[in-house]
């Protein structure tokens, strides 16, 4: 019996298929959705006499699911399909996966010794596997002619969707020998300072501090990985022990993003994800540095064992719960406790050197009690009180009642003193991105009385705060009104320009969230600039794509121009393969990815070592390649 096309029947009414035609299962959906125990997809596959045979055991009077040996049947099965075929005969892939079975009870997870490369990538994204490496052989170009291959390179790629839009994912598990240079330090590109009379191209140096620390405020577009691995290289020279705080609100792993990042991974993917960046962001942290993470239900829990892992049990702080607010509409109508907080995760670098100011809420800023809403006045006016006799109560109520300060919980916005909503909450004030800059709605948007906390809890005027997932822009508006130097991370074109346009009416005095409590008046710059793109072009060119023609056309361009893996048969894949009707016949899609697949990702960006070479010359101009080398120290 083929177990195959029996699943294919099973599963027919259920949304886990990669294309509308259904033809082939979306693999990784259909795992997460078995993780969570889906009754739906378990009904199913029990329905199914054969699938009930293999993949479920009797167990007194209860069927379990063999979870394990379901994964198993899956991967072993994808190297049927006609994308693998072709993957092994130009080198990309044998099809193999290696499964680790044990009996202890950890938190293990696929690829966590691997490094996930990626996340965003303007609105499509990519995420790439790859393990750590040993051997290191130099890249070629394409052109040149192809190595023969590793004995055992890997891959597995998928397809994914979400809930906006159906889009496609490339992954790459590369062998080890297949790791060249990922982390080396990139050149950077577009230097251009911003200030209150707008934006123009930095010349000459860049600002320093007189003990020769780099002192300006960046924002810097590229993978967040590889420019946190650049930083890497900078702060070894000019900031060891300078980043003072490091705020993330990493993509929460749910089926509706917040700023299209890839925020639906499998649990695996996400842990290895995180991992990556956490482990450099730890390099990185001052010893007497924090780290927060926000974070909600989803993952929370997972990235606390993660973060346990990282920066050890003992460096945990605190788990801040983050009221967010009042609730309303649809969401009083559920059947269960109302959801209603976010989660954010506190460690330390060095539990014995941290620096923390202890803060208390302020008589003046305390949550009113009562308001001098029209309902309040309405009540006032039914036993004839006038409206200044009203506000005198109401001020006695609300402040001379009341104690002078009060310290802050671990709980916040949850308490009779604490005002701390969210922005889908107080929106009303101005203080929304979307309402700021005119644009479309920014889910997610952290509020800047949020980040006036964090901050001012470990950093003084000047510290360095860190935000490699910066979003619409929060940690830097916030960091620029309270005076402290900030470096922002960012890959996605929309939130690049959100945060630029953001900060740009800073510069000139805008008025919203902190500005008034932290009497802000405008001035100031920073610097934006971009990791220098190469491969990087080449793989948006190829998401371009609109037909196999121009695909083909195309890997005409990208073998003269680009670098190709070294160990994949470029040759046969250009002459024999893409002439077949089987290969014209697969979804564009397949043919995008295979084609994406060959592209050596330790080039997607320019190498800081390389930017002279003449294969770059169309990426940086002489003032960058002199701005580089003062941005490095070197």
């Amino acid at each position: 019996m083929n177990l195959q096309t029996e699943l294919e029947k099973a599963l027919q009414n259920c949304d886990v298929w990669a294309n509308e035609s259904q033809t082939e299962i979306n693999k990784p959906k259909l795992l997460d959705l078995l993780e969570k125990t889906n009754p739906e997809i378990i009904a199913a596959l029990f329905r199914q006499p054969e699938l009930k045979s293999h993949f479920f055991v009797e167990i007194g009077d209860a069927w379990v699911f063999k979870m394990q040996d379901f994964r198993f049947f899956l991967d072993k099965h994808s190297v049927n399909n006609s994308y693998t075929r072709y993957a092994n005969r130009i080198g990309l892939t044998d099809g193999t996966r290696f499964l680790k079975d044990s009996s202890d009870v950890v938190l293990d997870f696929p690829f966590k010794d691997c490094v996930l490369n990626g996340g965003q990538s303007t609105e499509e994204g990519e995420d790439v596997y790859f393990k750590r490496n040993k051997d290191k052989p130099a890249s070629q170009p394409a052109s040149q002619p192809a190595s023969q291959p590793a004995s055992q390179p890997a891959s597995q790629l998928y397809t994914k969707l979400t809930t906006k839009r159906k889009e496609i994912f490339f992954n790459q598990v590369l062998a080890f020998d297949e790791i060249d240079r990922l982390f080396d330090k990139k050149a950077l590109c577009k230097f251009t300072r911003h200030d209150q009379n707008g934006a123009q191209p930095v010349s000459g140096c860049l600002k320093r501090h007189p003990d020769g620390t780099l002192a300006e405020n960046l924002i810097m577009k590229g993978n967040n990985l590889l420019a946190l691995h650049s930083l890497r290289f900078l702060i070894d020279k000019k900031l060891l022990n300078k980043i003072k705080l490091i705020y993330i609100d990493p993509p929460y792993n749910t089926e509706d993003d917040s700023f299209a990042y890839n925020d639906k991974f499998t649990r695996s993917t996400w842990l290895t994800f995180m991992k990556n960046r956490l482990e450099i962001a730890r390099e990185l942290l001052a010893d007497d540095g924090a780290i927060y993470v926000n974070l909600d239900y989803h993952e929370v829990h997972y990235c606390k064992i993660l973060m346990d892992e990282i920066f050890g049990e003992h460096n945990f702080q605190r788990e801040i719960i983050w009221r967010i607010g009042w609730v309303s509409g649809y969401k009083t109508a559920v059947a269960n406790y109302i959801r209603n907080h976010d989660t954010i995760l506190f460690y330390s670098k060095n539990k014995q050197l941290l620096n923390f100011n202890k803060h208390y809420i302020a008589n003046q800023d305390f949550k009113a009690l009562v308001d001098l809403d029209k309902k309040t006045k309405d009540t006032f006016a039914q036993f004839g009180i006038d409206k200044k006799v009203a506000e005198q109560i109401l001020h006695e109520i609300n402040f001379s009642n009341r104690p002078e300060r009060y310290p802050l919980e671990d709980v916040w916005n949850a308490n009779e003193y604490d005002d701390l909503n969210s922005i889908a909450i107080v929106s009303y004030s101005g203080e929304s991105v979307s309402k700021m800059l005119d644009v479309d709605e920014i889910k997610g948007q952290k509020s800047e009385k949020l980040l006036k906390r964090i901050l001012e809890a470990h950093t003084q005027p000047n510290d360095i705060v860190l935000d490699f997932f910066g979003g619409s822009g929060t940690t830097a508006a916030v960091a620029h009104k309270m005076n402290r130097q900030y470096i922002i991370l960012e890959q996605i074109d929309k939130q690049v320009d959100t945060i630029v346009k953001r900060l740009s009416k800073v510069l000139v005095n805008e008025q919203s969230g902190i500005s008034k409590a932290v009497n802000w008046q405008g001035g100031g710059d920073f610097v934006y600039a971009e990791l220098a793109p190469f491969n990087e072009t080449a793989k948006q060119q190829i998401l371009a794509c609109e037909n196999s023609g121009s695909l083909k056309t195309l890997f005409d361009t990208l073998c003269e121009k680009y670098f190709l893996k070294y160990n994949v048969n470029v040759q046969d894949f250009a002459e024999k393969i893409m002439t077949e009707p089987e290969f014209q016949n697969m979804p564009l899609d397949e043919q995008k990815r295979m084609v994406l697949e060959m592209l050596d990702l330790n080039q997607m960006y320019v190498h800081f070592s390389e930017m002279d070479d003449a294969q770059f010359s169309g990426c940086l101009n002489e003032n960058d390649k002199a701005l580089n080398h003062d941005f490095y120290g070197e």
